[in-house]
């Protein structure tokens, strides 16, 4: 039986990866360019690490199943990147920076590696930067940022448009140079369908070209999964409609363990469900919470009017309006963290108080930071006794020039002006902490096999703080790799190319091919999204914003049944051998039969709640989360044994020397 071990270096946390960095192995620039390397994905930490790999020496191949790298699912990251600063003087650090993160986290992450995390994300902001970054700037030309990744200090960078596009196309553009030297090899359209071990080591992956339908081995001396989450589980997700668990659930049954799964973030700022036929759902950046009030009307009766178009928002005196995170939360108020966010929304809602026609939303509402920027516009304007209409109108331009992206967008969306009537919002499924175990070098269990971003099981515990992921992935693929993989690579030097004829790449293709076949030989009568949607209902109703035994219990075994169904009754129009895109769906959505299974047997198993896992049975009176500090203290990291229900769980212990466990409090 494997043993965890996370390879934590000793010594005082401040010094643990300077340390680290000193005593690991190294690979020459001769060298470097005998070792070839695969990255799959190209978001931000697939791109990061692929431009940084290649600029080493390494000679790199991508692969991305969009059309372009810069198609992947970082270009739709709205908010921001943390850092640690401090250039507002407010009293940011790398220590607290971590610390805020722990805590953030629920104290279910390692302290190790959160505190490198903080320690390197300064130098993401300079790399950015130099790479032509258009980050937002104060009037004396220092870099803005504001409050959201931490709450209590603005750590959070952001650029023109969208953060994680800028961010993107900065990596983008390093990655596009080391094409041009032809150190990076670029497939896209290509999908992950296997990876592929050699003497136990990850030496390759399997692959579709998903123009031709061909399947295509490909080898290399390290294979790196950075392929995003799978929030894809639920349906309707934040995530672009292709993202998928393929590329980390395949190495899962390939040795890789899966660590902690129902750890899955829902984000508080997204615009409510419109329907059936839905097929993603779309994110209001966090950052509209530092001037957005969350309110619901305090009466049921005036909530009730909203819904039946008899009453509008702007006609509830402020007496009569409930500012539920201001009221439960006063040290943070609606910039409590997302768990705490989105579980509030949800209170409130179930209490029959949400806003829109099925009752699933809340108020979020600029009236007073519109009055209030327009006042000190004014001011500064030297407007004496401005008007209330001068105040509006300066108070617009000024809410304008910080999230009038969003504004715009959302009144294409729902046909409603949010500067002159609150948006709604309301929670959905956004980021998974859940992902691949790594160690303290991002590998995974798998000799060889690493992973980065989104795709391990994440240096954010069991919440992340808005803003983190873009931090998390770029400080991965920039900063962290590059060193840690060398470590594994030079042992080898000597080795030479990798052979595809290998009876191990043979029989991955066999796999690869006779699954497809026979997921298109079926011939059933039910559509592909037939089953995600039918799996997307189980997962969110019943391991959703919150969770019960009995309830995960059914989930196992309708999730069990509904994979049986799949397997009997599903139809993949065309071919195997061609263009398909209904093929691509049929084995994702496999993948996600097995995956939602394996995530609400670890929910079941969590007797606690903590961050995003909520366990209705394991809450203080107050109904915040009941951790249990005794007995869950630890990843649970599973072992792929053929069905979900017969997965083997390893504990991770986490031990803290540096910070103590305390009951979250944000009030």
């Amino acid at each position: 039986m494997k043993t965890l071990d996370a390879k934590i270096p000793e010594g005082p946390l401040a010094e643990k990866w300077t340390k680290h960095k000193n005593n690991i192995n190294l690979v020459n620039p001769a060298n470097k360019r005998n070792i070839d390397i695969i990255v799959v994905g190209t978001g931000l930490a697939g791109a990061s690490a692929s431009a940084t790999l290649a600029e080493l020496g390494y000679n790199v191949k991508t692969f991305c199943f969009q059309d372009s790298p810069r198609r992947a699912h970082s270009i739709a990251a709205q908010g921001g990147i943390n850092a640690s600063k401090n250039y507002q003087g407010d009293g940011d650090s790398d220590y607290r920076l971590f610390y805020d993160t722990v805590k953030g986290g629920d104290y279910r992450s390692r302290e190790a590696n959160v505190y490198r995390l903080a320690e390197v994300s300064g130098n993401i902001i300079d790399q950015c930067v130099a790479q032509g970054v258009p980050f937002a700037r104060e009037y004396g030309g220092l870099l803005d940022n504001r409050s959201f990744g931490g709450v209590l200090v603005s750590r959070t960078f952001y650029a023109k448009g969208q953060t994680g596009q800028q961010l993107l196309l900065g990596a983008y553009s390093a990655m596009n140079r080391q094409i041009n030297r032809g150190k990076i090899k670029s497939y896209t359209r290509h999908e992950m369908m296997d990876v592929v071990l050699v003497d136990g080591k990850a030496r390759g992956i399997i692959a579709r070209d998903m123009i031709s339908g061909k399947i295509e081995r490909h080898s290399a001396h390290a294979v790196v999964l950075a392929s995003g989450g799978y929030g894809n589980v639920f349906f309707l997700s934040t995530n672009a409609m292709g993202s998928n668990v393929t590329a980390a659930w395949r190495a899962h049954k390939r040795g890789a363990f899966f660590a902690n799964p129902c750890f899955t973030q829902i984000h508080p700022t997204c615009i409510p469900v419109s329907g059936e036929l839905q097929s993603k759902l779309t994110l209001m950046s966090e950052s509209l919470r530092n001037d957005g009030r969350i309110w619901v009307p305090a009466k049921k009766e005036d909530a009730e009017a909203i819904r039946a178009g008899k009453l509008k928002p702007t006609q509830i005196p402020e007496e009569d309006r409930d500012y539920y995170l201001e009221r439960r939360y006063p040290a943070f108020g609606n910039l409590v963290p997302r768990d705490v966010a989105s579980r509030a929304a949800k209170e409130r809602c179930d209490a029959g108080h949400g806003v829109n026609k099925t009752g699933e939303a809340v108020y979020l509402d600029f009236a007073s930071a519109i009055e209030r920027y327009g006042k000190e516009k004014a001011y500064t304007s030297g407007i004496q006794n401005p008007t209330k209409e001068q105040i509006k109108k300066l108070g617009d331009e000024v809410i304008e020039s910080k999230y009038g992206n969003l504004f715009d967008m959302y009144e294409k969306i729902i046909d409603q002006n949010p500067y002159e009537t609150p948006m709604m919002i309301y929670p959905a499924v956004h980021y998974t902490m859940g992902g691949l175990w790594v160690d303290y070098n991002l590998m995974t269990t798998i000799p060889g096999c690493y992973a980065t971003g989104e795709a391990n099981f994440s240096d954010h515990g069991a919440n992340r703080l808005g803003a983190s992921a873009l931090m998390q992935g770029l400080a991965d693929g920039y900063f962290v790799l590059p060193y840690t993989i060398g470590d594994y690579l030079a042992d080898d030097i000597r080795t030479g190319p990798i052979s595809t004829d290998q009876k191990a790449f043979e029989d991955a293709e066999k796999q690869v091919v006779d699954q497809l076949e026979s997921l298109i030989n079926v011939k059933g009568d039910k559509p592909v999204d037939y089953f995600h949607k039918k799996l997307g209902k189980i997962m969110w109703n019943k391991c959703g914003m919150s969770r019960n035994a009995k309830e995960l219990k059914e989930a196992i075994d309708e999730i069990s049944e509904l994979r049986k169904e799949f397997y009997a009754n599903v139809r993949v129009t065309g071919d195997a051998h061609s263009k398909n895109s209904e093929l691509e769906k049929a084995a994702r959505v496999a993948d996600f039969l097995e995956l939602g299974e394996l995530f609400a047997k670890d929910a079941l198993d969590r007797n606690e709640s903590c961050g995003g896992h909520f366990r209705e049975e394991y809450q203080t009176e107050d109904g915040e989360a009941l951790r249990d500090d005794e007995n869950y203290r630890y990843v649970a990291a599973w072992e792929y044994k053929g069905e979900p229900k017969d997965a083997v769980l390893h504990k991770e212990q986490l031990v803290y020397e540096n910070i103590e466990l305390k009951t979250r409090s944000y009030k």
